[in-house]
């Protein structure tokens, strides 16, 4: 994995950026890199509250989506397969079905207006679907497919579910980024590869610390209107996210042995099981510790330290991807990129 840093322009205002990183802190929570969700959601009752997960029928989501609905909680799951998603999600109670493709605006917008129709306020949001390290593929606006699908279709999907979030009174947004935002920062001269040669693991870098630049700016604009913001890194778990990757990518991540054969998650110091994996998403969902916080990068159910070099294999988050400059401009190009407005 490349480690070349391409961050962009850093415009923030410098109190503001002290205050940023002064909040990025370890609360410690009592947790750890080896909790599991269901762990994490012990003694939580969410009855009556609605939750909605895009990719929650596969990998991460998956079992965030059962962990959530064992809870009680209503949880809608955006599917691009339905066939696929029925089969994965038989048996989980209060599950509901939506078509979703985050690569279609009138997608997006069509399952946004039929939750609002529906009346009911959104409790939780999280944004769990992703892409990774694919080649290069644009959309039909011709925007790069990892940018497009991790950060503007979450971006635009929140925006249009804007008033279920305030109705809420008290509502969580959850961005799942990764340790791999520390590969890159947006490089806003270029952020659909046009000009510089396509790297798919800047292009994911990317797009991951645009995961984090968008819960730091929606957690500014949304406080006053009840709605938080949070993004995290799950850890390092072999799911169907790694289907582009090479087998000797897999191995230079210590996830394949040297036959090829899958090296269980308990049998490594770094990867994690898909329990353990979902545990900081819930972590953001649905903790106490959480209360009056928000805009916060978050790792091992915890608050992530900011980190204290720039090798993408150590904790914490960049300081690039917690500059308040940088979520602006990107929160004004994302607007521009989709064409869509938050109603504030």
């Amino acid at each position: 994995m490349s480690t070349e840093i391409n961050n962009g322009s850093h415009a923030g205002n410098e109190n503001n950026g002290n205050h940023t990183m002064g909040i990025q802190q370890p609360i410690p929570s009592g947790f750890g890199a080896h909790t599991t969700a269901e762990e994490v959601m012990r003694g939580h009752n969410l009855s009556g509250k609605i939750a909605i997960v895009t990719g929650g029928y596969s990998g991460l989501g998956l079992e965030t989506t059962r962990v959530l609905a064992a809870a009680g909680a209503t949880v809608v799951v955006s599917v691009r397969t339905p066939e696929k998603a029925r089969l994965t999600l038989a048996g989980i109670p209060g599950v509901e079905l939506a078509a979703l493709d985050l690569l279609d605006p009138a997608s997006i917008d069509a399952f946004a207006q039929r939750f609002l129709d529906s009346g009911r306020a959104l409790h939780i949001l999280i944004h769990s679907a992703g892409i990774m390290a694919s080649p290069l593929s644009r959309d039909s606006r011709g925007y790069e497919m990892q940018f497009a699908t991790n950060h503007l279709g979450h971006f635009q999907l929140a925006a249009r579910l804007w008033p279920a979030l305030v109705k809420a009174e008290g509502a969580r947004v959850v961005s799942v980024s990764s340790r791999g935002h520390r590969i890159a920062g947006v490089d806003f001269a270029d952020v659909n590869f046009e000009k510089r040669p396509y790297d798919k693991w800047k292009a994911y870098g990317q797009s991951k610390t645009a995961n984090v630049l968008f819960a730091l700016e929606l957690d500014k604009r949304g406080q006053e209107h009840g709605v938080r913001a949070f993004s995290l890194h799950p850890g390092s778990i072999l799911t169907d996210l790694a289907r582009h990757l090479s087998g000797d990518e897999l191995r230079g991540m210590g996830a394949l042995d040297e036959e090829g054969n899958r090296i269980p998650a308990e049998r490594t110091n770094h990867m994690k099981t898909v329990q353990q994996g979902a545990a900081t998403s819930v972590w953001c969902a649905v903790s106490p510790q959480l209360e009056g916080r928000g805009g916060v990068y978050c790792e091992d159910a915890d608050i992530a330290p900011v980190a204290a070099s720039e090798d993408s294999h150590q904790p914490g988050v960049q300081a690039w991807a917690i500059d308040p400059g940088s979520a602006l401009r990107l929160w004004e190009l994302s607007e521009a990129m989709t064409g869509v407005n938050f109603p504030l």
